[in-house]
């Protein structure tokens, strides 16, 4: 596999771009990444994905993919005869679960962070705090359905529901430093806090994880930048 074929448009911060990381490392797929700087966003993203212009965007064979877990279930898809593990389970009644908890993860979790982060006051950040308490109680009772005894949510190995919901974790660890507030507790997630360990520390995942150092300096500029487009909203 010649690193032409395979290109990844991403940005090291992004928690949808990491996913794309983890299944290509799955897979062990050689490719040539190009960092986004996003301000302004360059010639190749708003060309490779001009409906949405934004990270991550796979590109194979000149070829573009956009959002994260399409561009997994391509990855998975493309490269199922390369002696590497399946990403999505095999079975179809499991593979359809596993895309329902993503789906509600992506619709629940991260913008219940942002959204954290974006507010002012503990009062406003409150509700976004119940909404993650609830994702993790749900998310810990699909775990031990999907896991069926095994250490990940795809079994044996990290797979789909592992990528779309461990991505977030260097963003939940920078909510926690911020706020002093954790919602992934053993005392109502044993299973989760358990899991996170395991799949930060798993060979698909180690060094991809985003430095929290570096996050929470990010944060604050963020921050602003999240404020400033809410209060624009608030207008219309």
């Amino acid at each position: 596999m010649g690193e032409s074929e395979v290109k990844v448009i991403g940005k090291w911060s992004s928690p949808y771009a990491m996913r794309v990381k983890i299944a290509l490392r799955i897979k062990s797929i050689e490719h040539e990444h190009f960092e986004e700087t996003l301000n302004p966003k360059s010639d190749l993203l708003l060309k490779s994905n001009p409906v949405y212009a934004r990270v991550p965007v796979l590109i194979h064979h000149g070829k573009p993919i956009s959002e994260s877990l399409i561009i997994v279930e391509y990855i998975d898809e493309t490269w199922s005869n390369n002696n590497s593990p399946s990403i999505l389970p095999s079975d179809p009644y499991d593979r359809a679960i596993a895309r329902f908890w993503a789906t509600y993860i992506d619709e629940k979790w991260f913008p219940s962070m942002k959204s954290i982060i974006t507010v002012e006051t503990e009062e406003e950040r409150e509700p976004y705090y119940k909404v993650m308490e609830e994702v993790v109680e749900r998310v810990e009772e699909a775990f031990g359905k999907c896991s069926k005894g095994k250490p990940f949510f795809g079994g044996d190995s990290v797979g789909f529901l592992d990528i779309a919901f461990g991505s977030f974790l260097g963003w939940l660890h920078v909510t926690e430093s911020l706020y002093g507030r954790k919602v992934l507790v053993e005392a109502k997630a044993p299973s989760l806090v358990k899991w996170a360990e395991r799949f930060a520390d798993d060979p698909a995942v180690k060094g991809l994880i985003p430095d929290h150092d570096k996050l929470l300096e990010i944060s604050k500029p963020l921050q602003i930048k999240w404020r400033a487009l809410a209060a624009v909203g608030k207008k219309y």
